[in-house]
C-alpha cells in the first residue's frame, strides 16, 4: 500500500494509497446511491396505494356536491403528528372550490370579546363543500389551557358546551368527523429535530414547539380531559397512531370514505382501517386510564 510507484485507475495515474481512497469513496457513493434508490421506491409505492383511494374521495366530494351536504373534517393532535400532511394528501385531488382547509391563528382582541365559537362558525361549509379544520376550537381544550391563553373559567365553559355544540350542529345535518392524531414522545423528538435541521421545513419550528417535549405530560392530562367531555354518540373521536405518516394518512382516508355512501365506488378496494392504527375514542380512554393506572403517568 505504500509502494509509490502510479498505477492506472480509470485513465489516471495514482499511487496504491490514492487508489484506495478512490475505491472507499465510490464504495461509499455507491451505498448512498442504492440508499436513494430505496427510499426513492418505498416513497413511489405509498404514493401508489393512496391514488385509488384518493380517486374515490373525488366521488365522494361529488356526492356531497349532488346531495347538498355540509361536511367538516377536525385535525387535532400534537405537534409534529402528520396532520399537515395528512391534509395535504386528501385534498390532493378534490375540487378546490368545494372543499377547504382552515388554520386559525391565535383570536385577535375582537376575538376575544366574541362568543368562543364565532370565528369558526364563520368559516363552516356551505351546501356540497367539506372544510377541513387543522386545528379547530379545541385549542381551547388542549393548547391554550397549558400554554396560558385562556383563563381557568374560559377553559371550563368551553369544556360545559362544546358537546352541546358539536351536537346540535350534526343534527342540523352537517356530517362531522373528528381526528385525534397520536403520536409518541420519541418521534416527535425525532421529527423536531429534522425540522430544526432541514432548511426546507425550518419553517414549521416554532417557539411553542421547543416546549412542547417539556409539557408532554401536561399535553397528556388536558388530552383525557378532552376525550372523556367530548367522545360523544352525536360527535365521537377517531384516534389515528400517527408514528407512521404513511399509516396514518391512508387510514385516515378510508374512516373519511366510510362515512356516506357515494356513486360510483371501487368494491375492488378495502376499507376496513386497520385496528393497529385507528381506535375509538373510548378505547383511546380505557387505554389511558390504564396507564395511569399501572405507572402513574399516561403513556402514549
Amino acid at each position: 500500500m505504500n509502494d509509490p510507484r502510479p498505477v492506472e485507475f480509470g485513465g489516471e495515474h495514482m499511487t496504491l494509497a490514492s487508489l484506495a481512497r478512490r475505491i472507499e469513496e465510490l464504495e461509499q457513493e455507491n451505498a448512498r446511491l442504492k440508499q436513494d434508490q430505496s427510499k426513492a421506491t418505498k416513497r413511489y409505492r405509498k404514493e401508489e396505494e393512496l391514488k385509488p383511494y384518493e380517486a374515490e374521495l373525488i366521488k365522494f366530494q361529488q356526492q356531497l356536491e349532488k346531495d347538498n351536504r355540509r361536511m367538516i373534517i377536525v385535525f387535532e393532535g400534537r405537534d409534529a403528528a402528520g396532520k399537515g400532511g395528512a391534509i395535504q394528501r386528501i385534498t390532493f385531488y378534490m375540487n378546490p372550490r368545494h372543499c377547504r382547509v382552515v388554520a386559525l391563528g391565535r383570536p385577535t382582541i375582537e376575538q376575544r370579546t366574541q362568543w368562543y365559537f364565532q370565528k369558526y362558525i364563520s368559516q363552516f361549509p356551505r351546501g356540497g363543500e367539506i372544510v377541513i379544520f387543522d386545528r379547530s376550537w379545541y385549542n381551547r381544550a388542549m393548547v391554550e389551557p397549558v400554554f396560558g391563553f385562556c383563563t381557568e373559567k374560559e377553559h371550563r365553559d368551553f369544556m360545559l358546551g362544546v358537546a352541546g355544540f358539536e351536537q346540535d350542529l350534526v343534527r342540523q345535518g352537517t356530517l362531522l368527523i373528528k381526528f385525534y392524531f397520536s403520536v409518541s414522545k420519541e418521534v416527535q423528538a425525532q421529527r423536531f429535530e429534522i425540522r430544526k435541521t432541514n432548511p426546507l421545513k425550518q419553517w414549521k419550528l416554532s417557539e411553542i414547539d421547543l416546549q412542547v417535549q417539556e409539557r408532554w405530560d401536561d399535553f397528556s392530562r388536558v388530552k383525557y380531559a378532552m376525550l372523556e367531555r367530548t367522545h360523544t354518540q352525536a360527535a365521537p373521536w377517531t384516534i389515528v397512531d400517527a408514528n407512521s405518516k404513511h399509516r396514518a394518512r391512508l387510514n385516515a382516508i378510508k374512516v373519511i370514505l366510510n362515512r356516506i355512501d357515494y356513486e360510483g365506488r371501487n368494491d375492488a378496494l378495502d376499507y376496513t382501517p386497520d385496528p393497529a392504527v385507528v381506535h375509538s375514542g373510548a378505547q383511546e380512554l380505557e387505554k389511558m386510564a390504564a396507564d395511569l393506572l399501572g405507572s402513574g403517568r399516561f403513556i402514549e
